[in-house]
């Protein structure tokens, strides 16, 4: 809903907006924002995650993180325009820090609640939990924005900032489940008063031990490149539709309600796709979906009549694999880790900061190219640059007794 409400309160004759004191053209200053969330996130994730691992306390951390994503969500409410436009971006950036700031802790529990050979598919129906729930509040707002008599709004304006409201709510009310479920202290680590040295001391006994684990760095690496595309076609999708498509409001909302249904049946299908022709086979086939289905979104024409049909089939392929890539990623990197570790926190510390990054890299690149063409389309060709690169990557990844 942000991106969608972002770009048309934003929306100026010149196409720029006046940030700080500094000229911005609109689109280029919402991914330069998102650039500096993960950068930030990619900076606290692996002291944050080494103190978690040494004082045994990540659901804690998890917390907090949730708390401040959802109520940063809920303060957008009072983004009401261009005038309120540092409350949508400090806000913004704030709810993304929230957000992926607890999904480090999130994913360190996937170890702990499955063996390795479960992994493929708790993974898979996490993600498939979610894509449900996000079905489910998104329907509720799209009856918001195509009928907004029915709950008495006279404004439509009002509709994606209430959004955010229940957004917020979802997201912190279904938490309680996660955090009355999930144990406190499965390892039984004892807090020490040295604990912010020693989470410095774990984060560099990890980086040590990747330098003998070849197989999980050639990971590590191929799953750099594809996250760059990835997640920045995951954050910038809609805009990429309302600026560069023109579709509206409701034709997006629907555009995303397909994706994460599909999303479902391809979480699905690729995990047990996986135990047939192994991990890595897989990774590659979603990589070649993902990069046809970007090559056919910059080919697509606003003039084109059955322009929104065509969207609407790229969008489920983008759904197919997006689920796919996303749980297959997490479980191989979770097989990949050493048997002997007591660190599975820290080491997915640097799962999280490698895909933070990336995501830093493709929406910088992507804020880039629009300032300089002023077109959302030269950034699509970059980014299917990378998805190459990490199909190359992994043609070059050993196998290994779990992950093949």
């Amino acid at each position: 809903m942000f991106p969608i409400y972002y770009e048309t309160v934003t929306q100026t004759d010149s196409g720029f907006v006046n940030f700080m004191g500094i000229q911005f053209n609109n689109t280029a200053l919402y991914t330069y924002a998102l650039s500096f969330s993960f950068l930030i996130v990619a900076f606290i994730s692996p002291v944050l995650s080494g103190i978690a691992d040494y004082v045994g306390n990540k659901k804690s951390y998890m917390k907090f993180f949730c708390y401040f994503g959802s109520l940063s969500v809920m303060a957008l409410y009072f983004f009401d325009g261009i005038d309120t436009l540092w409350i949508g971006i400090m806000f913004s950036i704030l709810a993304s820090i929230g957000f992926w700031g607890s999904l480090v802790f999130y994913n360190a529990y996937l170890p702990e609640v499955a063996y390795s050979d479960q992994q493929d598919h708790v993974s898979a129906i996490g993600f498939i939990y979610g894509y449900i729930g996000s079905v489910l509040l998104l329907i509720f707002n799209l009856s918001m924005v195509i009928k907004p008599e029915w709950y008495g709004i006279t404004d439509p304006g009002m509709v994606p900032r209430i959004s955010f409201l229940t957004v917020g709510l979802w997201w912190m009310g279904f938490a309680q489940v996660t955090f009355s479920i999930l144990p406190e202290n499965s390892q039984n680590n004892k807090p020490r008063t040295n604990f912010i040295f020693k989470g410095f001391q774990e984060l560099k006994k990890v980086l040590n031990e990747l330098k003998d684990q070849p197989v999980l760095l050639n990971f590590l690496t191929a799953f750099f490149l594809f996250s760059v595309g990835v997640q920045s076609i995951i954050l910038l999708a809609t805009i990429y539709g309302k600026k560069e498509i023109g579709l509206s409001t409701s034709s997006l909302i629907i555009t995303i309600i397909v994706i994460q249904l599909v999303g479902v049946a391809g979480a699905y299908l690729f995990s047990h796709l996986s135990k047939l022709i192994g991990n890595i086979t897989t990774l590659k086939i979603t990589i070649i979906i993902w990069t046809l289905a970007s090559l056919s979104a910059y080919y697509l024409d606003k003039n084109d009549p059955d322009v929104q049909i065509k969207f609407y089939i790229i969008s489920g392929f983008i759904g197919l694999v997006l689920g796919a890539i996303q749980t297959l990623s997490r479980s191989t990197y979770s097989k990949l880790l050493p048997e002997e570790t007591e660190d599975p926190t820290t080491y997915f510390s640097f799962f999280a900061v490698t895909e933070k990054v990336a995501i830093v890299w493709g929406t910088f690149i992507f804020g880039l190219a629009i300032s300089i063409t002023d077109s959302m389309r030269l950034s699509i060709l970059l980014l299917c640059l990378f998805f190459v690169a990490s199909f190359i990557v992994l043609s070059f990844m050993k196998k290994t007794k779990y992950v093949r």
